[in-house]
């Protein structure tokens, strides 16, 4: 059994790796934020200052540093590049189903295990952020075993009916800890937020009834807070409070404000998990109603499951920014309860509901078609130009991209995986409709960010990157100019400024200079600054951007 668990999670990984770090470099960064935090992480190289977060070499305060030492190790090996920031995401896909798969087998067996790495790796989202340089997929592998080790806790305290919790309860809430600090060390104290709601959620469930040692719970916290000290504590007694409390404002402001184009509308979170996690979404639907449960820790889990799913959404959806990310977390007990129903079907503990095929037919076949409808649409992108209102639209439709319509292929084995899937779920064949919608989703997730992904980039921002990396090395400025970007800093490779008025943007423009002076605007943008400063000399304009330069004033 040992060996069969020990091939089994090796094969697993290699699966994984196959599927997230292949084509990692393919395509640009993508502003904001991945472009941001591997700035963020290039300026700590830069600045040889891994305490403190900079970005355009000055403090960036918003999140913790975690991700960005992940980054920066990444860096050392591969350099200043796309494939060094997404590296730590593929690592963390890797590690995340491997552990969903150990943790299935523990709580339930190996299938069980199976069917959860296969549904969290095989849905868009959960899959794609892999082959990201954001900071969630990390973070919410820390809460999910922060939260894991607890019910393990709990269950080992509370005498449930399991025989293989051989450790004493101190060893799983001294783990929970650990856990729990690393996340507050990734992205900020929400982690704990989300955590306590959960177990005051489960207090409630719990009729009230204390399920924790106030011993052990004061030992999370102590091994958290140790944890969390090694930045928060380090920074504040080597540079002062400012750089903290700077952060905890903005972790704040986060709950009680949004940005610009981040407001959403009250059931966002519900429709992006809907889209953003099929196939899980659908197939976690019948696991929120009652099953036979097997067990006093089969009930307890999929309550503990069900609980996560209710604090994450209802609290981003108080939040008041709301952006697709915010609401990940929830990814884990979706893939859980998907796995969850397939197992149950499969085990004959549950009745198939055919109403599931349905949901699942309808929006999978949705999804194929939008992907095989971006092939299309791109074949006759210059053709629909003249229907597009917005100029700087128009002028990113004129992007010289080729597509010689194969892409269209990945939309089709969008659509053939879930037919054939439905032809299992018809046959009651559980486990194979299971492996043809998760694996099939998979292999078209991979496939679109082989061929389609690098393309759809060069309309949205490619001729500005192209730009930005004919910079690096000029001594120079770069700037952009009517709209907010980090990809002057990362793909210029800005170098720490020796001038502080370079960070004034009317001195950039109308200053006495020191070295010329680059600028990236749009095209709808371009005339007001151009007539307001006629020594700005145009050098070309492509794809909706538009490339500015301002040489060094004469001397008088």
């Amino acid at each position: 059994m040992q060996l069969n668990k020990t091939f089994t999670v090796i094969l697993l990984g290699v699966i994984a790796a196959l599927l997230f770090i292949p084509f990692l470099g393919r395509v640009h960064l993508f502003d904001w934020d991945e472009i941001n935090f591997a700035e963020c992480s290039r300026e700590m190289i830069k600045l040889d200052d891994y305490s403190r977060i900079y970005v355009n070499f000055k403090p960036f305060w918003e999140k913790p540093p975690m991700f960005f030492w992940m980054q920066t190790v990444a860096m050392k090996m591969f350099g200043f590049n796309e494939f060094a920031a997404r590296f730590p995401n593929a690592l963390c896909g890797i590690a995340t189903l491997i552990t969903l798969f150990l943790c299935g087998q523990k709580i339930y067996d190996r299938k069980f295990g199976i069917l959860w790495a296969l549904a969290y790796g095989g849905s868009l989202f959960p899959n794609m952020y892999f082959k990201s340089g954001l900071i969630d997929p990390w973070f919410n592998l820390f809460i999910f075993l922060s939260l894991y080790f607890f019910i393990l806790y709990h269950w080992k305290k509370n005498g449930f009916d399991r025989t293989d919790l051989q450790k004493k309860p101190l060893y799983y809430a001294v783990w929970a800890g650990i856990f729990m600090g690393l996340a507050v060390l990734t992205k900020g104290q929400v982690a704990l937020m989300m955590f306590l709601l959960v177990l005051g959620v489960y207090l409630i469930y719990n009729r009230f009834k204390i399920y924790f040692g106030w011993g052990h719970a004061l030992l999370f916290l102590v091994v958290a807070s140790l944890l969390t000290f090694s930045w928060y504590g380090y920074e504040t007694i080597k540079n002062g409070p400012w750089f903290i409390t700077s952060f905890l404002k903005y972790q704040y402001r986060l709950f009680t404000t949004h940005d610009a184009g981040q407001k959403g509308f009250p059931g966002y979170h519900f429709v992006v998990i809907l889209i953003g996690c099929f196939p899980a979404s659908i197939f976690a639907i019948p696991a929120f109603f009652r099953m036979h449960y097997t067990s006093r820790y089969d009930k307890d889990f999929k309550m503990w499951m069900i609980m996560l799913f209710w604090v994450v959404t209802i609290l981003f959806t108080i939040v008041q920014s709301r952006i697709i990310h915010y609401s990940s977390m929830a990814w884990f007990p979706v893939t859980f309860l998907a796995a969850y129903s397939f197992y149950k079907w499969e085990r004959k503990d549950a009745a198939y509901k055919k109403y599931v095929g349905v949901l699942a037919g309808i929006l999978g076949s949705l999804e194929g078609f939008v992907l095989l409808l971006v092939a299309v649409i791109a074949l006759n992108i210059k053709k629909l130009v003249p229907y597009v209102s917005d100029t700087f639209a128009q002028a990113n439709m004129q992007a010289d991209v080729h597509w010689n319509g194969l892409e269209g292929l990945v939309g089709i084995l969008m659509i053939v995986s879930v037919i054939m899937g439905l032809v299992w779920l018809r046959k009651r064949a559980f486990i194979k409709a299971a492996w043809a919608f998760f694996g099939g989703t998979a292999i078209v997730i991979f496939l679109a960010a082989a061929i389609i992904v690098p393309k759809v980039e060069r309309y949205s921002q490619g001729a500005a990157i192209d730009f930005l990396i004919q910079r690096q090395g000029e001594d120079c400025y770069v700037n952009s100019l009517g709209y907010w970007s980090y990809a002057p800093f990362f793909y210029a490779q800005k170098e720490p400024p020796t001038n502080p008025k370079s960070y004034e943007e009317w001195w950039l423009l109308t200053g006495d200079i020191d070295k010329p002076a680059y600028f990236i605007t749009k095209v709808d943008r371009v005339d007001g600054y151009t007539k307001q400063h006629p020594d700005l000399k145009e050098l070309y304009r492509k794809n909706g951007f538009v490339f500015l330069k301002r040489e060094i004033p004469a001397k008088q």
